[in-house]
């Protein structure tokens, strides 16, 4: 009989694992921002107008539920259930993308995307001024007294098709002899909705309405000489879009039960989801989602304080005390040396895998593995692992 022995310590494993894997409540907020940039690849992938101001629908569906919490929307006291709220986010977000669609589709390239970016900076600033929303709006509202318990995913109405989520005001569930946290519980029900979202939105694109729009984003002027109105596909894809990024604004303000401008409207949410896209890769809806937890999980592993376990933590764990205080130069050790290398710098990191990730995979992690494969990934890869049958 062979046996196998593994040089490596369990203990070395799990603290390897633990560096590198992101946590359950970092996991939340990765769930949610994926769906947002989904929906931006929704309409930037897939007919080729990068919306710049993708903010604007994401904020609009945070701002939306929080309002509706404290009571500050006309017709919806402050009791109404997450569920409805959630909703009714998602259509306010794709009502104002009716609106920006209308005047923002007259323009095509580099000028749609700085015409959608102006939409959302003048939503960005009216926003940090008004003084409805809070009373102090450059912090942003946060729920009140009148709505202390936890928002809820589920069936409205019925007790027990509902979980709670949020950081401190989540549910806990017992299954199977274990006991799930809130922080458990908010993944999975925020996972279910980013999931059912991911699902509607694929069956958008391998409809009809979805070939018409990859063929205005292989060539618009072919798709309109056979016969489309392009601009009316457009609409409607740039409105799918808005709705889902506002049901991931009205998950994010669930979650986290307050939000500011510049974690909503600000210019550089869009940039974060564009981020995850080029990394992820454009055009394939569920590549945004691989790209956010790429970028999430560097900057938690080459963080100072090391959030998911991270790097210097991982460091301090494994080697031995005599190598972290040694000394380099002048006094600076190991340890010191890696604490000023990490600390403050992540997006310095971030931003070098993401000038290679543009040279060297243009078509992102989940693009090139389908190139790779001459397919859709669940189609080929079971092929390729346990062959063609």
């Amino acid at each position: 009989m062979t046996t196998f022995s593994f040089p490596v310590a369990p203990s070395a494993i799990n603290s390897f694992a633990i560096a590198v894997l992101p946590r359950v409540d970092s996991m939340v907020a990765v769930l949610y921002f994926a769906l947002f940039a989904m929906s931006f690849d929704f309409i930037s992938g897939y007919t080729g107008y990068l919306s710049f101001g993708h903010a604007a629908f994401y904020g609009t569906g945070a701002y939306a539920v929080i309002l509706i919490a404290n009571g500050k929307v006309p017709l919806l006291p402050a009791g109404t259930p997450f569920m409805v709220s959630l909703l009714v986010a998602a259509v306010l977000a794709g009502l104002l993308a009716v609106v920006i669609g209308l005047v923002s589709f007259r323009l095509s390239g580099v000028y749609f995307a700085m015409i959608t970016l102006g939409f959302a900076q003048v939503l960005y600033v009216f926003v940090r001024g008004w003084d409805y929303v809070a009373s102090n709006p450059r912090d942003g509202p946060a729920v009140g007294s009148t709505h202390p318990e936890g928002f809820e995913i589920g069936i409205p109405f019925v007790d027990q098709l509902t979980l709670a989520i949020g950081t401190f005001s989540g549910d806990t569930v017992v299954v199977l002899g274990h006991e799930l946290g809130t922080y458990t519980v908010s993944f999975y029900m925020v996972g279910l909705v980013a999931l059912v979202s991911y699902f509607a939105m694929q069956r958008v694109i391998h409809s009809p309405f979805g070939r018409v729009m990859i063929a205005i984003r292989e060539n618009e002027e072919r798709a309109a000489a056979i016969g489309y109105d392009t601009f009316r596909y457009k609409l409607g894809a740039f409105v799918i879009s808005g709705f889902f990024g506002g049901v991931a604004g009205a998950l994010y303000a669930g979650f986290s039960r307050s939000v500011t401008p510049e974690s909503t409207f600000y210019f550089l949410t869009t940039g974060d989801a564009l981020l995850a896209s080029i990394i992820g890769g454009f055009g394939t809806l569920a590549g945004p989602l691989y790209g956010h937890l790429f970028d999430h999980s560097i900057r938690e592993f080459l963080s100072n304080t090391g959030q998911g376990g991270g790097l210097l933590p991982f460091l301090r764990e494994t080697l031995p005390e005599g190598v972290l205080t040694a000394d380099i130069v002048g006094g600076l050790t190991v340890e010191g040396f890696i604490g000023a290398a990490l600390n403050g710098h992540a997006s310095l990191y971030v931003g070098i895998v993401f000038v290679l990730f543009v040279l060297y995979v243009p078509s992102g992690l989940l693009g090139t593995l389908r190139n790779y494969l001459g397919g859709s990934v669940s189609e080929r890869l079971p092929a390729k692992l346990w062959g063609e049958r």
